[in-house]
């Protein structure tokens, strides 16, 4: 069975901020970040294990870019949670 993915509001927010931020600088780098992103998220249904266990019990990490990483959690849904800067405090 292939879980649905459901992206939270401030996961989304916090995707659109980083692109923003980025596009203002570079364009092409902030385009390959979404695509890269994107493509992790994408592979989620298939293998919704496959990133390393969160800092908070019950979330996943993955590591999508060397400064981004990706925060979910897989229940009936695999959740989006958050998109952070590797150099954020989290949790």
């Amino acid at each position: 069975m292939t879980l649905p993915i459901i992206w939270r509001e401030e996961a989304e927010t916090d995707l659109l901020d980083i692109l923003d931020y980025i596009a203002a600088r570079n364009k092409p780098a902030s385009q390959r970040l979404r695509a890269v992103i994107y493509e992790a998220v994408d592979r989620l249904p298939d293998h919704p294990h496959i990133h390393r266990p969160g800092r908070i019990p019950g979330t996943r990490e993955a590591i999508v870019h060397p400064n981004y990483i990706l925060i979910s959690r897989v229940a009936e849904a695999i959740e989006i949670l958050a998109v952070l800067h590797s150099r954020q405090q989290y949790p």
